[in-house]
Protein backbone atom coordinates (compact mmCIF):
# COMPACT_ATOMS: atom_id res chain seq x y z
CA UNK A 1 0.00 0.00 0.00
CA UNK A 2 1.32 3.44 -0.93
CA UNK A 3 0.79 5.92 1.94
CA UNK A 4 -1.46 8.89 1.23
CA UNK A 5 0.47 12.19 1.59
CA UNK A 6 -1.11 14.73 3.95
CA UNK A 7 -0.01 18.36 4.07
CA UNK A 8 -0.29 19.81 7.59
CA UNK A 9 0.01 23.58 8.08
CA UNK A 10 0.85 25.58 11.21
CA UNK A 11 2.07 29.17 11.43
CA UNK A 12 3.98 28.93 14.73
CA UNK A 13 7.72 28.62 15.25
CA UNK A 14 7.40 27.79 18.97
CA UNK A 15 5.48 25.03 20.76
CA UNK A 16 2.13 25.86 22.27
CA UNK A 17 -0.59 23.38 23.11
CA UNK A 18 -1.87 23.30 19.51
CA UNK A 19 1.60 22.56 18.18
CA UNK A 20 2.33 19.84 20.72
CA UNK A 21 -0.98 18.19 19.84
CA UNK A 22 -0.15 18.43 16.14
CA UNK A 23 3.23 16.79 16.65
CA UNK A 24 1.60 13.87 18.45
CA UNK A 25 -1.03 13.47 15.73
CA UNK A 26 1.57 13.41 12.96
CA UNK A 27 3.88 11.09 14.89
CA UNK A 28 1.22 8.51 15.73
CA UNK A 29 -0.40 8.30 12.29
CA UNK A 30 -0.16 4.89 10.66
CA UNK A 31 2.79 5.47 8.29
CA UNK A 32 1.74 2.47 6.21
CA UNK A 33 -1.37 4.41 5.25
CA UNK A 34 -0.48 8.10 5.72
CA UNK A 35 2.63 10.19 5.02
CA UNK A 36 2.53 13.49 6.91
CA UNK A 37 4.28 16.58 5.55
CA UNK A 38 4.46 19.88 7.44
CA UNK A 39 4.47 23.48 6.29
CA UNK A 40 5.76 25.72 9.08
CA UNK A 41 8.35 28.46 9.62
CA UNK A 42 11.82 27.59 10.95
CA UNK A 43 11.68 27.03 14.69
CA UNK A 44 11.02 24.48 17.39
CA UNK A 45 7.90 23.01 15.79
CA UNK A 46 9.69 22.40 12.49
CA UNK A 47 12.77 21.01 14.27
CA UNK A 48 10.81 18.50 16.33
CA UNK A 49 8.75 17.42 13.33
CA UNK A 50 11.91 16.85 11.29
CA UNK A 51 13.46 14.90 14.17
CA UNK A 52 10.42 12.59 14.03
CA UNK A 53 11.07 11.90 10.35
CA UNK A 54 8.36 14.21 9.01
CA UNK A 55 9.31 16.16 5.85
CA UNK A 56 9.18 19.89 6.57
CA UNK A 57 8.56 22.55 3.92
CA UNK A 58 9.62 25.88 5.40
CA UNK A 59 7.17 28.71 4.86
CA UNK A 60 6.61 31.90 6.79
CA UNK A 61 2.93 32.66 7.27
CA UNK A 62 2.78 36.35 8.24
CA UNK A 63 0.06 37.81 10.42
CA UNK A 64 -2.81 38.99 8.23
CA UNK A 65 -4.97 40.97 10.66
CA UNK A 66 -4.07 44.66 10.51
CA UNK A 67 -1.34 44.20 7.88
CA UNK A 68 -1.18 46.48 4.84
CA UNK A 69 0.24 43.49 2.93
CA UNK A 70 -2.45 41.02 3.97
CA UNK A 71 -3.97 40.40 0.53
CA UNK A 72 -0.57 40.13 -1.15
CA UNK A 73 0.78 37.81 1.56
CA UNK A 74 -2.36 35.70 1.44
CA UNK A 75 -2.14 35.21 -2.32
CA UNK A 76 1.61 34.61 -2.47
CA UNK A 77 1.82 32.16 0.44
CA UNK A 78 -1.37 30.33 -0.52
CA UNK A 79 0.02 29.92 -4.03
CA UNK A 80 3.23 28.47 -2.60
CA UNK A 81 1.28 26.10 -0.36
CA UNK A 82 -0.84 24.89 -3.28
CA UNK A 83 2.33 24.26 -5.27
CA UNK A 84 3.73 22.14 -2.43
CA UNK A 85 0.44 20.24 -2.17
CA UNK A 86 0.61 19.37 -5.87
CA UNK A 87 4.30 18.45 -5.73
CA UNK A 88 3.82 15.93 -2.93
CA UNK A 89 0.46 14.83 -4.39
CA UNK A 90 -1.31 15.57 -1.12
CA UNK A 91 -4.70 13.92 -0.77
CA UNK A 92 -5.82 16.86 1.36
CA UNK A 93 -4.58 19.76 3.50
CA UNK A 94 -4.98 19.76 7.29
CA UNK A 95 -4.74 23.22 8.91
CA UNK A 96 -3.88 23.33 12.60
CA UNK A 97 -4.19 27.00 13.58
CA UNK A 98 -6.49 29.86 12.65
CA UNK A 99 -3.85 31.81 10.74
CA UNK A 100 -2.83 28.65 8.93
CA UNK A 101 -6.47 28.06 7.98
CA UNK A 102 -6.70 31.48 6.31
CA UNK A 103 -3.85 30.46 4.01
CA UNK A 104 -4.88 26.82 3.72
CA UNK A 105 -8.48 27.52 2.68
CA UNK A 106 -7.30 29.43 -0.39
CA UNK A 107 -4.43 27.01 -1.06
CA UNK A 108 -6.77 24.01 -1.00
CA UNK A 109 -9.01 25.66 -3.58
CA UNK A 110 -6.02 26.52 -5.79
CA UNK A 111 -4.70 22.94 -5.54
CA UNK A 112 -8.17 21.40 -5.93
CA UNK A 113 -7.79 19.26 -2.80
CA UNK A 114 -10.05 18.93 0.28
CA UNK A 115 -9.38 20.94 3.44
CA UNK A 116 -9.56 19.56 6.98
CA UNK A 117 -10.02 22.54 9.31
CA UNK A 118 -8.87 21.75 12.85
CA UNK A 119 -10.44 24.43 15.05
CA UNK A 120 -8.84 24.61 18.48
CA UNK A 121 -10.10 28.01 19.70
CA UNK A 122 -13.38 29.74 20.49
CA UNK A 123 -12.59 32.78 18.38
CA UNK A 124 -10.65 33.64 15.25
CA UNK A 125 -8.73 36.14 17.37
CA UNK A 126 -6.61 35.50 20.44
CA UNK A 127 -9.42 36.55 22.77
CA UNK A 128 -13.11 37.33 22.49
CA UNK A 129 -13.47 40.18 19.97
CA UNK A 130 -15.44 43.33 20.76
CA UNK A 131 -17.22 43.08 17.40
CA UNK A 132 -18.59 39.58 16.75
CA UNK A 133 -19.62 39.92 13.10
CA UNK A 134 -16.10 39.59 11.60
CA UNK A 135 -15.63 36.43 13.68
CA UNK A 136 -18.95 34.99 12.47
CA UNK A 137 -18.13 35.89 8.87
CA UNK A 138 -14.69 34.28 9.04
CA UNK A 139 -16.12 31.11 10.57
CA UNK A 140 -18.77 30.89 7.84
CA UNK A 141 -16.02 31.21 5.21
CA UNK A 142 -13.87 28.52 6.79
CA UNK A 143 -16.87 26.22 7.29
CA UNK A 144 -17.73 26.59 3.61
CA UNK A 145 -14.13 25.95 2.53
CA UNK A 146 -13.60 22.85 4.68
CA UNK A 147 -14.55 19.36 3.60
CA UNK A 148 -14.17 18.21 7.21
CA UNK A 149 -14.31 20.32 10.39
CA UNK A 150 -12.59 18.99 13.52
CA UNK A 151 -12.77 20.58 16.98
CA UNK A 152 -10.93 19.66 20.16
CA UNK A 153 -14.01 19.97 22.39
CA UNK A 154 -17.76 20.24 22.29
CA UNK A 155 -17.37 23.71 23.77
CA UNK A 156 -15.45 24.83 20.67
CA UNK A 157 -17.90 23.15 18.29
CA UNK A 158 -20.77 25.10 19.83
CA UNK A 159 -19.10 28.35 18.71
CA UNK A 160 -19.21 27.34 15.03
CA UNK A 161 -22.01 28.02 12.53
CA UNK A 162 -21.36 24.51 11.18
CA UNK A 163 -21.40 22.83 14.59
CA UNK A 164 -23.81 20.20 13.29
CA UNK A 165 -21.10 18.75 11.03
CA UNK A 166 -18.10 19.27 13.30
CA UNK A 167 -16.33 16.14 14.55
CA UNK A 168 -15.20 16.46 18.18
CA UNK A 169 -11.80 14.83 18.73
CA UNK A 170 -10.50 15.47 22.21
CA UNK A 171 -6.75 16.00 22.36
CA UNK A 172 -4.76 12.99 23.44
CA UNK A 173 -1.39 12.46 25.08
CA UNK A 174 1.29 9.81 24.82
CA UNK A 175 0.59 8.06 28.09
CA UNK A 176 3.92 6.24 27.98
CA UNK A 177 5.51 9.67 28.42
CA UNK A 178 3.62 9.99 31.72
CA UNK A 179 4.60 6.63 33.14
CA UNK A 180 4.50 7.79 36.77
CA UNK A 181 8.23 7.16 37.09
CA UNK A 182 8.51 10.91 37.56
CA UNK A 183 6.22 10.79 40.58
CA UNK A 184 9.02 9.75 42.88
CA UNK A 185 9.72 11.74 46.01
CA UNK A 186 13.06 13.00 44.71
CA UNK A 187 11.24 15.21 42.19
CA UNK A 188 9.49 17.03 45.00
CA UNK A 189 12.74 17.27 46.94
CA UNK A 190 14.45 18.86 43.92
CA UNK A 191 11.65 21.42 43.47
CA UNK A 192 11.62 22.24 47.19
CA UNK A 193 15.38 22.65 47.20
CA UNK A 194 15.29 24.97 44.18
CA UNK A 195 12.36 26.99 45.57
CA UNK A 196 13.56 27.10 49.16
CA UNK A 197 10.41 25.29 50.33
CA UNK A 198 10.41 23.03 53.40
CA UNK A 199 10.69 19.46 52.09
CA UNK A 200 7.36 18.31 53.55
CA UNK A 201 5.31 21.34 52.45
CA UNK A 202 2.07 20.64 50.54
CA UNK A 203 2.49 22.19 47.08
CA UNK A 204 -0.30 23.63 44.93
CA UNK A 205 0.66 24.30 41.32
CA UNK A 206 -0.44 25.63 37.96
CA UNK A 207 1.04 25.54 34.45
CA UNK A 208 0.46 27.99 31.63
CA UNK A 209 1.92 30.69 29.43
CA UNK A 210 2.17 34.03 31.21
CA UNK A 211 -0.92 35.51 29.60
CA UNK A 212 -3.85 37.13 31.44
CA UNK A 213 -6.39 34.46 30.41
CA UNK A 214 -4.21 31.69 31.84
CA UNK A 215 -5.09 32.93 35.32
CA UNK A 216 -1.80 33.48 37.13
CA UNK A 217 -3.23 36.57 38.79
CA UNK A 218 -6.23 34.59 40.05
CA UNK A 219 -3.86 31.87 41.24
CA UNK A 220 -1.89 34.39 43.29
CA UNK A 221 -5.08 35.86 44.76
CA UNK A 222 -6.13 32.35 45.72
CA UNK A 223 -2.69 31.72 47.22
CA UNK A 224 -2.98 34.88 49.29
CA UNK A 225 -6.24 33.64 50.80
CA UNK A 226 -4.78 30.20 51.53
CA UNK A 227 -1.58 31.56 53.08
CA UNK A 228 -3.65 33.39 55.65
CA UNK A 229 -5.34 30.08 56.48
CA UNK A 230 -2.35 27.68 56.35
CA UNK A 231 1.07 29.38 56.25
CA UNK A 232 2.92 26.12 55.53
CA UNK A 233 1.29 25.57 52.12
CA UNK A 234 3.42 26.49 49.09
CA UNK A 235 2.63 27.45 45.48
CA UNK A 236 4.36 26.63 42.21
CA UNK A 237 3.82 28.55 38.94
CA UNK A 238 5.18 26.93 35.78
CA UNK A 239 5.30 28.82 32.48
CA UNK A 240 6.86 31.69 30.60
CA UNK A 241 6.52 33.65 27.38
CA UNK A 242 7.51 31.22 24.59
CA UNK A 243 5.91 33.33 21.85
CA UNK A 244 7.72 36.51 22.86
CA UNK A 245 4.77 38.80 23.63
CA UNK A 246 6.94 40.94 25.93
CA UNK A 247 4.25 43.09 27.56
CA UNK A 248 4.03 44.13 31.22
CA UNK A 249 1.88 41.21 32.41
CA UNK A 250 4.75 39.18 33.83
CA UNK A 251 6.09 42.23 35.67
CA UNK A 252 2.66 42.78 37.24
CA UNK A 253 2.58 39.18 38.38
CA UNK A 254 6.04 39.40 39.92
CA UNK A 255 4.99 42.53 41.80
CA UNK A 256 1.90 40.78 43.14
CA UNK A 257 3.88 37.69 44.12
CA UNK A 258 6.57 39.67 45.89
CA UNK A 259 4.32 41.05 48.61
CA UNK A 260 5.38 39.83 52.07
CA UNK A 261 2.69 37.18 52.55
CA UNK A 262 3.60 35.44 49.28
CA UNK A 263 7.27 36.23 48.72
CA UNK A 264 8.72 33.05 50.23
CA UNK A 265 5.72 30.86 49.49
CA UNK A 266 5.50 31.18 45.68
CA UNK A 267 8.09 29.81 43.25
CA UNK A 268 8.23 30.61 39.53
CA UNK A 269 10.00 28.12 37.28
CA UNK A 270 9.67 30.09 34.03
CA UNK A 271 9.24 28.20 30.78
CA UNK A 272 10.39 24.58 31.02
CA UNK A 273 10.40 21.90 28.33
CA UNK A 274 9.43 18.98 30.56
CA UNK A 275 6.60 19.64 33.01
CA UNK A 276 6.47 16.12 34.46
CA UNK A 277 8.85 16.69 37.41
CA UNK A 278 6.94 19.86 38.32
CA UNK A 279 3.61 18.02 38.15
CA UNK A 280 5.07 15.22 40.27
CA UNK A 281 6.09 17.76 42.90
CA UNK A 282 2.54 19.11 43.19
CA UNK A 283 0.04 17.68 45.64
CA UNK A 284 -2.74 19.05 43.48
CA UNK A 285 -3.13 21.00 40.26
CA UNK A 286 -5.16 24.17 39.77
CA UNK A 287 -6.48 25.55 36.50
CA UNK A 288 -7.50 29.13 37.35
CA UNK A 289 -7.82 30.72 33.90
CA UNK A 290 -10.46 31.96 31.50
CA UNK A 291 -12.53 29.40 29.53
CA UNK A 292 -10.17 27.07 27.71
CA UNK A 293 -11.07 25.56 24.34
CA UNK A 294 -9.64 22.34 25.75
CA UNK A 295 -6.94 22.55 28.42
CA UNK A 296 -4.31 19.90 27.63
CA UNK A 297 -2.36 20.51 30.82
CA UNK A 298 -5.29 19.21 32.87
CA UNK A 299 -4.93 15.85 31.14
CA UNK A 300 -1.20 15.88 31.81
CA UNK A 301 -1.84 16.55 35.50
CA UNK A 302 -4.41 13.74 35.63
CA UNK A 303 -1.98 11.41 33.85
CA UNK A 304 0.44 12.10 36.70
CA UNK A 305 -2.35 11.12 39.13
CA UNK A 306 -2.87 14.65 40.40
CA UNK A 307 -6.38 15.86 41.33
CA UNK A 308 -7.50 19.00 39.50
CA UNK A 309 -9.29 22.04 40.89
CA UNK A 310 -10.67 24.33 38.18
CA UNK A 311 -13.40 26.68 37.08
CA UNK A 312 -16.31 24.85 35.43
CA UNK A 313 -16.24 26.49 32.02
CA UNK A 314 -15.00 25.98 28.48
CA UNK A 315 -13.74 22.50 27.71
CA UNK A 316 -12.72 21.72 31.31
CA UNK A 317 -15.95 19.89 32.31
CA UNK A 318 -15.33 17.53 29.37
CA UNK A 319 -12.04 16.57 31.03
CA UNK A 320 -12.40 16.90 34.81
CA UNK A 321 -15.27 15.03 36.49
CA UNK A 322 -16.50 16.90 39.56
CA UNK A 323 -16.06 14.95 42.80
CA UNK A 324 -14.41 12.11 40.89
CA UNK A 325 -11.14 13.36 39.35
CA UNK A 326 -11.17 16.78 40.98
CA UNK A 327 -13.38 19.67 41.96
CA UNK A 328 -15.05 22.23 39.68
CA UNK A 329 -16.28 25.59 40.97
CA UNK A 330 -18.31 28.47 39.58
CA UNK A 331 -16.31 30.50 37.05
CA UNK A 332 -14.59 33.51 38.55
CA UNK A 333 -15.23 32.52 42.16
CA UNK A 334 -11.72 32.74 43.61
CA UNK A 335 -12.95 32.09 47.14
CA UNK A 336 -14.56 28.83 46.01
CA UNK A 337 -11.34 27.89 44.22
CA UNK A 338 -9.41 28.46 47.46
CA UNK A 339 -11.98 26.52 49.48
CA UNK A 340 -11.74 23.53 47.14
CA UNK A 341 -7.95 23.52 47.35
CA UNK A 342 -8.16 23.73 51.14
CA UNK A 343 -10.64 20.85 51.22
CA UNK A 344 -8.38 18.50 49.25
CA UNK A 345 -5.17 19.46 51.01
CA UNK A 346 -6.96 18.80 54.30
CA UNK A 347 -8.12 15.36 53.07
CA UNK A 348 -5.01 13.78 51.53
CA UNK A 349 -6.56 10.32 51.07
CA UNK A 350 -9.51 11.75 49.13
CA UNK A 351 -7.06 13.82 47.12
CA UNK A 352 -4.98 10.76 46.23
CA UNK A 353 -8.13 8.82 45.33
CA UNK A 354 -9.17 11.55 42.90
CA UNK A 355 -5.68 11.54 41.45
CA UNK A 356 -5.87 7.81 40.79
CA UNK A 357 -9.30 8.22 39.20
CA UNK A 358 -7.86 10.93 36.95
CA UNK A 359 -5.14 8.61 35.72
CA UNK A 360 -7.74 5.94 34.92
CA UNK A 361 -9.86 8.48 33.04
CA UNK A 362 -6.92 9.54 30.90
CA UNK A 363 -6.12 5.91 30.12
CA UNK A 364 -9.71 5.36 28.95
CA UNK A 365 -10.47 8.59 27.10
CA UNK A 366 -7.43 10.74 26.35
CA UNK A 367 -4.74 8.50 24.87
CA UNK A 368 -3.26 9.81 21.62
CA UNK A 369 -3.88 6.42 20.00
CA UNK A 370 -7.62 6.91 20.51
CA UNK A 371 -7.56 10.42 19.04
CA UNK A 372 -5.53 9.31 16.01
CA UNK A 373 -7.83 6.36 15.39
CA UNK A 374 -10.80 8.73 15.24
CA UNK A 375 -8.92 11.13 12.98
CA UNK A 376 -7.87 8.39 10.58
CA UNK A 377 -11.54 7.46 10.25
CA UNK A 378 -12.22 10.97 8.92
CA UNK A 379 -9.24 10.72 6.60
CA UNK A 380 -10.51 7.45 5.14
CA UNK A 381 -13.80 9.16 4.35
CA UNK A 382 -11.89 11.75 2.32
CA UNK A 383 -9.72 9.37 0.29
CA UNK A 384 -11.90 6.27 0.32
CA UNK A 385 -11.34 3.15 2.38
CA UNK A 386 -8.50 1.81 0.23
Amino acid sequence: MTPHPILFIDHADALGGAERSLLLLMTFLDRNRWQPHLIAPPGQLAEEAAASGIPVHFQQLPRLRGSSRSLLDLWQRATNISKTAREIEAGFIHSNTIRATAYASLAARLASVPLVWHMRDFWLSESQPAAKWPDRLGKHIFCSAASRVVTNSRAVAQHLPCSDRASVLHNGIDLSHFDLAHAKQDNKAAICNEAGFPPDSPIVGMIGRTRPWKGQETFLQMALQLCEQEPEWRFLIVGGDPFGVHDDYEARLLALGSQPTLADRVHWTGQIADVRPALAAMDLFVHPGAPEPFGLVNIEAMAMARPVVAFAHGGIPEIVLHEETGLLVSPGDTAALAASVSRLLSAPEQSRSMGRAGRIRVEAHFRIERTVNQLEGLYRELVGND
